[in-house]
């Protein structure tokens, strides 16, 4: 996984959690659910860079 793209879905889920946080304590579902999508996306891409490095292994 190169260090940009880690560096970029860490920051993603950062995002997400802060965002997430402030949603519940100002009682925002929306920003909530936004919060907790973008962790997701974050996971997403980490997952899909784990597996890049998984073939890269492989080959």
């Amino acid at each position: 996984m190169s260090i940009e793209d880690r560096a970029k879905a860490v920051a993603k889920n950062v995002e997400g959690k802060v965002q997430e946080t402030v949603g519940e304590v100002t009682g925002n579902p929306n920003d909530k659910a936004e919060g907790q999508a973008k962790q997701a996306e974050a996971k997403v891409r980490h997952t899909a860079e784990n597996i890049k490095d998984e073939v890269k292994k492989a080959l």
